[in-house]
């Protein structure tokens, strides 16, 4: 069931409305990416830096490529976003394709691109969130209940499918976030910070008039085990210091957590640890002593036992306390409640990928099995298919990274392409994988990098316009318009 080619071809350079080059290489290997974000283009920069003899075409489901780079990083955090310069010179290059606006799975399967393709390089990332699994998750009545802290995040950033999020900025001054790592403190960021401070960001203006009539003043972030066990950077935490708002937290707990003979002798080899909990104790207060407009609480040891819809929204937490050292710390529940009314609350407890059809998938991990980036099935690696970030080790770490991650699946791709044990050219080349992809929906429906350039010069002259780096096309059909077009979608 699993077993061979595909990847890569040339590039459409000059072509607005081609669907394929005539920039043939022949002889050259064939390398296909799916997924067009930091993992993606990192793979396909690392390629065509170690071997010359190679084309490359990447599949994007998105028009725009880049990921999570344009729909997840924050829009405050324009310096993380410098990698697009790299990736823009990937896309450019002569070696390269870009298929905007095609879904692998439905529009094109991966056992076509292996038909024909010498590799195929896994890369579409997490695109769903884990649960909560608890009682009135969904809402009831009106209430929006739990929301999706990627989809939030998402919505911000303008991608297409994320505006019509259905939440609640009005009914109440509170917002809860289960969860602390790096995507709840940007959520707790952008629902506190004051609008002229996100004016000059790329967030979207659509959000931004969302954003105007909030009448959330407080957020409370909540995770269930301690300070020392919290997922966020300290650079997070820098930047919430840096807003007008109370920062709370049980100051106690804390200290106590810090000057513990094992939570002093674990901060020894957690430096980094150190300075957070250093900058915590420095800015934070104790929540009777906050007196500012704008709160933000940080609770610790509480675990979301359901949601409560009493003359309004609660999440009911079980308070917990922490069995273990501080490196392996369980939270165990005290079957004490406390419950925190608010207009909605945020979920942001890791991200998921998905099953891809003809591609194994550990279930459990939810991850693609692979050694070094090779993907195996029943133990054995399965010729010419690799899988690089987050699809490859779960939904973990910055970009830097997944920039490390997807080298190495190079490395393991480049080598497998000189020692011969993938390369094929009497089943793998241009004309072929040409002929195949004519067959399919893609010829309708590609969105190429061209036409992708035009769509950020549309945005970038809208953006400078209103004082911003660029503003957002939020629909597939305002996109389209752009470059003149109309597709099957």
């Amino acid at each position: 069931m699993f077993g061979l080619r595909a990847y890569v071809v040339t590039r459409v350079h000059g072509f607005e409305r081609r669907l394929f080059s005539t920039n043939h290489f022949v002889g050259a290997a064939r390398v296909a990416v799916v997924g067009g974000g930091a993992a993606g283009f990192y793979t396909a920069a690392r390629v065509l830096a170690k071997t010359s003899n190679v084309g490359i075409d990447i599949f994007e489901q998105q028009i725009p490529p880049y990921g999570l780079v344009r729909y997840g990083v924050a829009p405050d955090h324009l310096e993380v976003k410098n990698c697009i310069s790299k990736f823009a010179s990937v896309a450019m290059d002569p070696r390269v394709r870009y298929f905007g606006n095609t879904r692998v799975g439905t529009q094109i399967s991966v056992s076509d691109l292996r038909s024909v393709y010498d590799a195929v390089v896994l890369a579409y990332g997490a695109s769903e969130d884990k649960r909560l699994g608890i009682g009135g998750e969904d809402g009831n009545n009106g209430r929006v209940g739990v929301v999706s802290a990627r989809m939030f995040v998402a919505w911000y950033n303008g991608l297409p499918e994320a505006q019509d999020l259905h939440m609640d900025l009005t009914s109440h001054d509170t917002v809860v976030i289960v969860g602390h790592g790096n995507v709840a403190l940007d959520c707790a960021r952008i629902l506190l910070a004051p609008l002229e401070h996100l004016a000059r960001t790329d967030i979207t203006n659509r959000a931004l008039a969302v954003l105007a009539q909030s009448n959330i003043r407080r957020v409370e972030m909540v995770g269930r085990r301690g300070p020392l066990q919290v997922s966020f950077t300290t650079k997070e935490l820098r930047e919430m210091t840096k807003l007008d708002v109370d920062i709370i937290c049980d100051r106690d707990l804390v200290e106590r957590e810090c000057s513990s003979p094992e939570g002093h002798a674990y901060l020894l080899h957690k430096r980094p640890l150190r300075r957070m909990m250093d900058v915590l104790l420095k800015h934070s207060v104790r929540p009777e002593d906050a007196q500012k407009e704008k709160q933000f609480h940080l609770r610790f040891l509480m675990s979301p036992a359901e949601v409560v819809y009493s003359g309004g929204q609660s999440v009911r937490f079980q308070t917990n306390v922490l069995e273990g050292l501080p490196e392996s710390a369980r939270a165990v529940s005290t079957n004490n409640c406390v419950d925190v009314p608010c207009a909605m609350a945020l979920r942001s407890v890791g991200y998921a990928s998905m099953a891809l059809c003809g591609v194994p998938f550990d279930n459990v991990r939810r991850i693609v099995p692979n050694i070094a980036g090779r993907v195996v099935h029943n133990g054995d690696a399965v010729r010419g298919m690799y899988v690089a970030g987050w699809l490859k080790r779960g939904p973990v770490g910055v970009i830097a990274t997944t920039m490390q991650d997807a080298y190495r699946t190079a490395d393991a791709l480049v080598m497998d392409l000189e020692s011969g044990a993938i390369s094929n050219p009497l089943t793998s080349s241009t004309s072929l994988i040409d002929a195949m992809l004519a067959q399919t929906r893609v010829a309708k429906t590609r969105v190429s990098y061209d036409d992708w350039l035009r769509i950020d010069a549309h945005e970038i002259a809208v953006g400078v316009a209103h004082k911003k780096p660029r503003e957002k096309l939020t629909s597939v059909n305002e996109m389209l318009d752009v470059i003149g077009c109309s597709k099957d979608q």
